[in-house]
């Protein structure tokens, strides 16, 4: 007859469950208050907190400035056959993956892998991914508010900055323009231009045979003072670091309740950018030379003929990844919070349409005005368009400043820009928080607002190298390292985890356990995806992604060796934590190999819903520790510290 498996070894990595700990479950569980029906680690307030929450987490920056320009170069509107394609059967399947089973167990992303205890290395992997994206998303968040500021004056500054090209005196001294006096005047010598000596923003900067806008000598040399390269660090922008330490403590003051206080904020920050957004719409639609720019976003110019190009189902994919925050932590850090019989499956389709019909909805709007701007500057739309922080912060703010009342937009804009990534940066910081507070109930709980200051502060701090002169180069690395193909791996392992190892039909009832009984028909989709399509077409995009990997680089400047090395060892470093956990947790079981791998693939001890009275007979105590056990067969429970 086979023995139970140990109690608890050295080397388990479980996290305390205080699910066991110290419980007075009594009758009043079953009537507790709508308000609050977990006590112990609390619940949304109402559902509306919590959609507008997760609408916040999904429709964030990527929105406006990666869709909008991915669609114009992958054939407009015939990218969005391959994109709705992927919302369907890889990012649908994932959210709801993450979504539910965060809310069956109200446990963060480490925690929830007590189900496949051998994976526990996943939820490491999206925390430290997550830590870091955090790192670099507060920096991207202090241009934001750089640039807010800067609207506060007319003209705006970068509007009539170095206008001729071929001038030879040098621009008006922009310091007595510029917001609160922080900045240092910059003096430019426009005579001999030429690319190859360029400086930072304190030196000179010469350019020949080259058109370079006002916004964009702005951005560079007075936003980011850029460095020549990554290996010319520079000093600290004091400006930018004054700017990250005003949105931590923003972000800090609203986290100070967890999502008792974020779940006010986010009813401003959720529903803001889509005022905004509208009304820069039907402004942009008024505008000469709009229906240019969205005939090359969406319009008669789309070309079905990119749809056999691979490429452009790779960006599809990795833009649903990236656009939903699959694969971070934070859809199952804030679904944790949900009450036990919430709709799941309903959140998820409203969630993840509404972001994808954002995304669409933005690209409208940016390209209006990038239409616009053609018309106005005789440039065609492929020289105005660009991506990422060149269309946020270069050629968007250069259409608004030939705008009537020219402030009010780029108020607007920046303001919208800041709220959009301050409801991201909420879930990033609450999955630090949940997963401190998942692992130390007792000294965590009374200690939130303490906890989320310091993890604010740390971010402050470690975002510092990303406000010197060469931070701009080193925020572009993060991104392009970690929001690729360790988003899909860690996607990858999740299927993998939950509907090969732990049992996909163990999980559909785990799911009906909160939502009710389902018919065949009803699940018939969801198997589909996650047994065939969401895995396949993960390891896919995945296997492309690292075949045809193209080394990150700003503008026409090139990343050294070093730096291209250190941007896969923070990849590395994500990912690596999911063998080093399994190895780790293998050779904390004794038995053989075949038994100690039986074990750690069957869920713990402390994997059941959170609350006993919603266990059921499947989850109780009796049915879980009594009975005979097979011979030669593991127990199925690996007890955690209680």
């Amino acid at each position: 007859m086979g023995k139970k498996g140990p109690a608890h070894t050295a080397g388990d990595i479980v996290l305390r469950n205080h699910a066991v700990a110290d419980q007075d479950i009594s009758a009043k569980d079953d009537t507790e208050g709508e308000e609050d029906k977990n006590t112990e680690r609390g619940n949304w307030t109402n559902k509306r907190e919590y959609l507008l929450s997760m609408v916040g987490l999904a429709v964030g920056l990527g929105n406006i400035w990666r869709f909008p320009y991915l669609a114009y170069k992958n054939g407009g509107g015939a990218f969005l056959i391959p994109y709705f394609i992927m919302l369907i059967f890889l990012g649908i399947p994932l959210y709801f993956l993450e979504a539910a089973i965060g809310q069956f167990c109200s446990q963060g992303p480490i925690n929830i892998w007590r189900a496949v205890p051998l994976l526990q290395g996943v939820g490491m992997a999206a925390v430290a991914l997550n830590t870091i994206v955090a790192i670099y998303y507060g920096v991207i968040l202090a241009y934001t508010v750089y640039y807010l500021f800067a609207s506060f004056q007319y003209p705006l500054p970068w509007s009539n900055y170095l206008e001729d090209m071929n001038c030879t005196s040098p621009p008006q001294d922009l310091s007595h323009s510029l917001p609160l006096h922080l900045f240092p005047p910059l003096v430019v010598n426009v005579t001999n231009m030429s690319v190859s000596n360029w400086t930072s923003g304190y030196g000179s900067c010469h350019i020949s045979n080259i058109t370079i806008s006002p916004s964009e000598q702005y951005w560079d040399q007075v936003v980011l003072q850029r460095s020549s390269g990554l290996n010319e660090t520079g000093t600290i922008v004091w400006p930018l670091a004054l700017c990250l330490l005003l949105s931590n403590i923003i972000i800090a003051a609203v986290l100070v309740k967890g999502i008792k206080s974020s779940g006010k904020v986010v009813y401003f920050t959720a529903i803001f950018p889509y005022v905004v957004l509208t009304i820069l719409l039907i402004r942009g639609v008024t505008l000469e030379g709009a229906k240019d720019g969205i005939d090359f976003y969406i319009g008669s110019k789309s070309n079905l003929t990119k749809l056999a190009e691979v490429e452009v189902w790779r960006d599809a994919s990795t833009q649903i990844f990236y656009s939903l925050s699959v694969g971070y932590g934070g859809v199952t850090a804030l679904s944790s919070y949900n009450k036990f019989q919430n709709n799941v499956v309903m959140d998820t389709f409203i969630v993840t349409i509404t972001n994808c019909a954002t995304s669409v909805f933005a690209g409208f709007t940016i390209f209006s005005i990038l239409g616009y701007m053609s018309h106005i500057s005789g440039k065609p739309i492929e020289e105005v368009a660009q991506e990422g922080f060149g269309l946020a912060f270069i050629a968007y703010p250069a259409a608004l400043a030939t705008l009537p009342i020219s402030p009010l937009w780029s108020i607007l804009f920046f303001l919208m820009l800041f709220t959009l990534g301050l409801d991201s940066q909420f879930a990033n910081i609450e999955v630090i928080t949940t997963c401190l507070h998942d692992a130390f109930p007792k000294y965590i709980e009374k200690k939130r607002a303490f906890i989320s200051t310091v993890a604010c502060a740390v971010l402050f701090l470690l975002g510092l190298p990303c406000v010197t002169q060469a931070g701009i180069y080193w925020v572009t690395l993060i991104d392009h390292s970690l929001a690729s193909w360790v988003l899909l791996a860690i996607g990858l392992f999740e299927v993998i985890g939950i509907f090969y190892i732990y049992g996909g039909s163990r999980f559909i009832k785990d799911i009906e356990m909160m939502i009710g009984t389902k018919g065949v028909w009803f699940w018939l989709y969801w198997r589909l995806c996650w047994y065939f399509f969401t895995p396949c077409i993960t390891l896919l995009i995945l296997v492309m992604s690292l075949v045809m990997f193209i080394p990150p680089t700003y503008g026409k400047v090139e990343y050294p060796n070093w730096g291209l090395a250190l941007g896969w060892c923070i990849a590395i470093f994500c990912i690596v934590m999911i063998p080093a956990a399994a190895l780790y947790k293998l050779a904390g079981v004794q038995g053989s190999f075949r038994k100690r791998l039986r074990l750690l693939c069957s869920p713990s001890e402390d994997w059941h819903p959170y609350k006993e009275v919603h266990r059921g007979e499947q989850y109780s105590q009796e049915h879980l520790c009594t009975g005979n056990i097979v011979a030669d067969e593991p127990c199925c429970r690996i007890c955690c510290i209680s």
